[in-house]
């Protein structure tokens, strides 16, 4: 691995109306990352339209595609022509009545590189994802790339440092989170920077923890609930951190943004070297975090 720094991009969107609309604009993303230079990029959580989660509705599942699909399919081939590792967020329709929320990662190539299926779904007011997601199978495996060993997540993923973990014990370069987190419009002001801070802290605390740089890209605006409820507005502040959790690169709040940020993935080396986290682990005393409760 190369010692010169990883220049990154992640691309923080608003949903633009449709899938064309929503490729397009990423498409113009990764012509302008390619053009700074940029090696690595995080697209968020379910780019092609809206987040759907806010209610429950059969007709959603029409959004599902395959994987391989059209959409793989038109983001390889601009993976390959511009000589990018691109992470994107996929609904997967992997059978009849078998949804996933998929991350995938093409690795300068029109192949995939490899997919992580989201593997903490929530179900909570405006984010009923377990209606639609069959929590992931393939466990928390890296996917090699030029550029590193991307450990990848996906939004929910976030909140455990169990996921975080077990990435880095598998060898991870990096962490990434693709996302789609916003506020209730009726909490207040207060509320919301508490939300917006422990979000960030938390994803902070999983590079600090680990001594990985970490890499979130979330939506930004305001998405209108289909059933008529309060809707959400998803915060942005897309990020990148180094691996003692130093800020790096923060996006704004409310605008559409292609955040760059230059990565020092030696680093990482240095600072496990002065916190040994790893090396003082006591594994030998861990056997009950396998359990619900400790009642």
């Amino acid at each position: 691995m190369s010692a010169k720094p990883l220049k990154v991009a992640l691309l923080q969107e608003t949903d633009r109306g449709s899938v064309s609309a929503n490729l397009d604009a990423i498409e113009a993303g990764l012509r302008k990352s390619a053009a700074a230079g940029v090696q690595l990029v995080l697209l968020q959580e379910l780019h092609n339209g809206p987040y759907f989660c806010q209610h429950e509705n059969v007709d959603e599942f029409d959004r599902a595609e395959s994987i391989p699909g059209p959409s793989t399919q038109r983001l390889g081939a601009l993976a390959a022509e511009l000589k990018l590792v691109l992470v994107c967020s996929l609904f997967e329709r992997r059978a009849a009545g078998l949804y996933h929320n998929t991350a995938v990662v093409f690795d300068r190539s029109a192949q995939i590189a490899g997919v992580y299926r989201k593997m903490h779904i929530p179900d909570d007011p405006a984010f009923y994802e377990k209606f639609y997601f069959t929590p992931g199978d393939l466990g928390f495996e890296p996917v090699q790339t030029s550029v590193g060993r991307l450990g990848v997540l996906v939004c929910w993923d976030q909140w455990y440092p169990e996921a975080a973990r077990l990435m880095a014990l598998a060898g991870a370069d990096l962490l990434l989170y693709p996302t789609a987190i916003g506020w209730d419009p009726a909490d207040d002001a207060a509320e919301k920077e508490r939300q917006r801070d422990a979000w960030i802290t938390v994803q902070r605390g999983h590079a600090v923890a680990n001594g990985l740089p970490v890499l979130v890209a979330n939506r930004t605006g305001f998405e209108a609930a289909p059933d008529g409820g309060r809707g959400i507005q998803f915060w942005g502040s897309s990020f990148v951190t180094g691996p003692q959790g130093e800020l790096l690169a923060r996006a704004s709040v409310g605008e559409r943004e292609l955040l760059i940020a230059d990565v020092d993935l030696a680093r990482s080396e240095s600072v496990r070297r002065i916190w040994p986290f790893l090396r003082d682990r006591r594994i030998d005393a861990y056997a009950d975090l396998l359990k619900r409760y400790r009642d």
